[in-house]
């Protein structure tokens, strides 16, 4: 459009014989100004090539090969064998499975419950956005080493608090039982803060005509959340559970700094035994196919996600 509004500026410009070099420069300006456009578009694919889909495919390829003294040779499924015959490979499956679960019980419905709770409030709102979000703006791995702290069996804060109360301690990381379910809450508790303002924004675009309705009808505060709040943010809600699952799957900061994969393996997740084998184990190849599953893996919740949501518009 301002290549054809140029070029009749200047062809009228042509035909009177003055007026031409204003005409050349709006189309210099118009040729300049998509020119920038495209630089910067192109600038962007190219960083996007470069770091995203660039490691993708040489990750692909790397899982059916093998690096042995310099020599690479094709091995077809070998690393995948390999990979799979590797009883810690279950295990890790295993132990990120139960992370996820746990993860959507609590990560899921904390977050949610903080929102319906700061929504109610008529005044301080933005200091209560504040105060949630402020684990986010912590660095991840100092907000993890707070924890640590807080989780140390013998000095710890939480200890120091259940001996108060007169409570059984808990050795938190040390223990198989506990060292998952404490991974959970440090991770809940660092990633709340923008799930929380995510819901926030979606409750507040919901009418206030519909709660009055309901109140009128004698609802109560859980029938409105059921049959008000839920149904009109189900389209979020659905969206951040795909998100919080593609998010927890991969979780590793958390297991690295505080078990490291500890005890006796109960915390080691996919990613962490990804981590294993490219940087322990230097095997970069075993640890691509690893990836590659776990790609795979999460396309086909993704795959599923994007199938139950046109079903539910179609509905």
């Amino acid at each position: 459009m301002a290549y054809a509004l140029a070029t009749e500026r200047l062809h009228d410009g042509t035909e009177q014989g003055r007026g031409s070099r204003p005409a050349w420069k709006a189309l210099r300006r118009a040729a300049g100004r998509n020119l920038r456009a495209h630089a910067f578009l192109f600038g962007a694919l190219v960083c996007f090539a470069l770091f995203t889909w660039y490691p993708m495919v040489r990750e692909i390829i790397m899982s059916f090969q093998r690096v042995h003294r310099g020599q690479t040779t094709w091995v077809g499924l070998g690393n995948y064998r390999q990979i799979t015959a590797d009883p810690e490979f279950w295990q890790a499956w295993g132990n990120t499975a139960e992370f996820t679960a746990l993860a959507l019980v609590f990560g899921f419905a904390a977050p949610f419950a903080v929102a319906i709770v700061v929504n109610e409030f008529r005044h301080a709102q933005g200091y209560l956005r504040i105060l949630v979000y402020l684990p986010v703006m912590l660095p991840p791995v100092a907000g993890i080493l707070l924890f640590k702290y807080f989780m140390d069996p013998g000095f710890g804060l939480f200890n120091q608090g259940l001996h108060f109360l007169h409570l059984p301690t808990s050795q938190w990381l040390a223990s198989k039982s506990t060292a998952m379910p404490s991974l959970v809450v440090v991770s809940t508790w660092s990633n709340m803060g923008t799930a929380t303002l995510v819901y926030l924004a979606a409750l507040q675009g919901i009418p206030g005509d519909l709660y009055e309705a309901a109140e009128l009808d004698g609802c109560s505060v859980l029938q409105r959340i059921r049959h008000v709040t839920i149904p009109q943010t189900r389209l979020i809600l659905s969206l951040m559970a795909m998100l919080q699952i593609v998010a927890t799957m991969q979780m590793f900061t958390e297991a690295f700094v505080l078990t490291g994969g500890g005890p006796e393996g109960s915390t080691t997740t996919v990613v962490y035994l990804l981590y294993n084998y490219a940087f322990s184990y230097n095997k970069f190849n075993t640890a691509a196919a690893l990836g590659v599953i776990m790609l795979l893996v999460l396309a086909c919740f993704s795959a599923i996600y994007i199938v139950l949501e046109r079903r539910g518009g179609e509905d």
